[in-house]
């Protein structure tokens, strides 16, 4: 019973943690469609620090499909090559807001789309409860690399939803992936 009281209190907490964060005021999709570069990441599951040293900008492109749901394509190197990721977010009655189903982990997350000019820079958070809360803050470009300003801009979000300074990346950017080839 008591295991059963901590767990409920724990997703409680993690609700509230979420809850405080707002999407985008007025988000337009058709504006935030497009190519995007992952050019900042914070993460602190245990399981991605042998990783950090190894992670590159990728690239992704956001298509806007029938009814407001939206395809993210991902291109991302790996060290066996340039590997494609196709993610389907659901579109939820607020704007900026998305889920998907990831079928790595089994479960539904939370995507907000936090701040975006469209033009240059989208903060973006994935979240989900999973025997604790990850969250993940991404800062998307739309190219390879952003202002300063939009970098510190950032590694603040990052630092006041509880990332320490040692799990926000500002990776560099991947050579040739997606390949030439890949047409976008």
């Amino acid at each position: 019973m008591g295991i059963t009281v901590v767990a409920v209190v724990m997703v409680m907490c993690a609700m509230v943690v979420h809850a405080d964060v707002k999407p985008q005021r007025d988000f337009d999709l058709q504006r935030f469609a497009g190519k995007w570069y992952r050019v900042g990441l914070a993460y602190d599951s245990p399981k991605f620090v042998p990783f950090r040293d190894k992670v590159k900008a990728s690239m992704g492109f956001v298509t806007i499909l029938p009814g407001g749901n939206v395809n993210l394509t991902m291109w991302d190197a790996t060290p066996l090559g340039c590997q494609i990721k196709v993610y389907q977010y659901e579109k939820t009655n607020v704007a900026g807001q998305f889920t998907y189903y990831s079928t790595r982990h089994n479960m539904v997350k939370d995507i907000t789309v936090v701040s975006t000019n469209y033009t240059d820079y989208a903060l973006v958070l994935k979240h989900k409860v999973f025997n604790r809360e990850y969250t993940q803050v991404a800062l998307y470009g739309r190219s390879h690399s952003v202002r300063n300003n939009i970098i510190q801009r950032f590694r603040s979000f990052a630092l006041s939803k509880g990332f320490s300074r040692d799990s926000i990346l500002t990776p560099p950017p991947a050579e040739n992936c997606p390949p030439s080839a890949s047409g976008r």
